[in-house]
């Protein structure tokens, strides 16, 4: 007796859950284009990321039947394999989300359409869950959208606050990400930096590159063999130990505005990995118990030419307290 074929699915319905028999995709327009590991992670809900890394890196999820790499971009037509997997009990997409964070994050939307959601991001929140972090932004926010095909366009590290881009539909996410590449996307921040500076305006060119610590624990640094990274700072105000400046990414590394305020000598202030501990505990006497790196203005072409959106996050408030304080003293 010949055994049943695998179910095989569609893209259209969505991702069956996680289970225990093998499924198969089909890829169609409004999900190509995106980076496999990406299209596993949003649609394996409640597997931890290692886990879903571990099943590209052994072969068991396949694109037409051959082996991928994380990085493998999808195209309209190709047929994923994917292998029966378990959900944990603790993992982040299978986390029950109280209250409290679910309003904060209601709160806190700027900006919606069709296509996409801006969240003023609070600190102290990480954008996704794993590695210890039992939910995100994006898993509270599918939780209060259950209907919505919700995905990061980019990325905030967990201690920073400000703009966040969150699309609704593939196609919204796929143009944004185009217009990341072309470098149309400007993203600017405001920064706190230690020491007094006597510069007007400073472009840093300095490669990056991420290590792995024994820890676990990501750690940027610059060298010359990383990748490509450019940062533009702009003195705003001088306070007597600070500097407030703007920031505007040119690249998008990881940790990229710490690491090259870092290397200008002038940390950013609260800043526990690439900061100065004992400028840190001063700031403290003026209340500054994170780190001040605010994600303000974010714009991009709607279409054809010109800025089409633009949108700015508030400083928060407690951020804001930090500055009167310097100014009185």
């Amino acid at each position: 007796m010949r055994a049943a074929a695998p179910p095989r699915a569609t893209s259209s319905p969505g991702l069956p859950e996680p289970g225990d028999r093998v499924c198969y995709v089909t890829i169609d327009s409004e999900l190509a284009e995106q980076r496999i590991d990406n299209f596993l992670l949003s649609r394996l809900k409640g597997v931890p990321r290692s886990r879903v890394y571990r099943l590209l890196r052994t072969g068991e999820v396949r694109v037409n039947k051959g082996r991928i790499k994380p990085d493998y971009r999808l195209a309209a037509g190709d047929e994923v394999r994917i292998p029966p997997v378990r959900r944990g009990s603790d993992e982040a997409a299978g986390a029950v989300i109280g209250p409290r964070p679910l309003h904060q994050l209601e709160g806190a939307i700027l900006y919606q359409d069709d296509d996409l959601l801006l969240i003023d991001k609070p600190a102290g929140m990480a954008v996704h869950g794993g590695s210890g972090v039992s939910f995100g932004v994006i898993e509270a926010l599918r939780q209060l959208y259950p209907m919505q095909a919700l995905e990061l366009v980019h990325r905030l590290d967990r201690d920073t606050s400000g703009c966040l881009l969150v699309s609704k539909r593939r196609s919204g996410l796929r143009r944004l990400h185009e217009l990341m590449r072309a470098g149309t996307v400007e993203k600017r921040y405001l920064a706190l930096l230690e020491g007094p500076i006597d510069w007007d305006r400073q472009r840093v060119n300095a490669a990056l590159r991420k290590n792995l610590l024994r820890s676990g624990e990501r750690e940027v640094r610059v060298d010359p063999e990383g990748s490509p990274s450019v940062t533009l700072f702009r003195r705003i105000q001088v306070f007597t130990t600070a500097t407030l400046v703007e920031a505007r990414l040119l690249t998008g590394r990881t940790h990229q505005i710490r690491v090259h305020a870092a290397h200008l000598g002038h940390p950013i202030l609260g800043d526990e990995k690439y900061g100065d501990p004992a400028a840190n505990r001063e700031m403290r006497r003026f209340g500054l118990r994170r780190l001040f790196l605010h994600a303000s203005t974010l714009s991009f072409p709607l279409s054809g030419q010109g800025k089409g959106f633009e949108m700015t996050a508030p400083l928060p408030a407690e951020l804001q307290l930090v500055l009167e304080r310097l100014c009185s003293g």
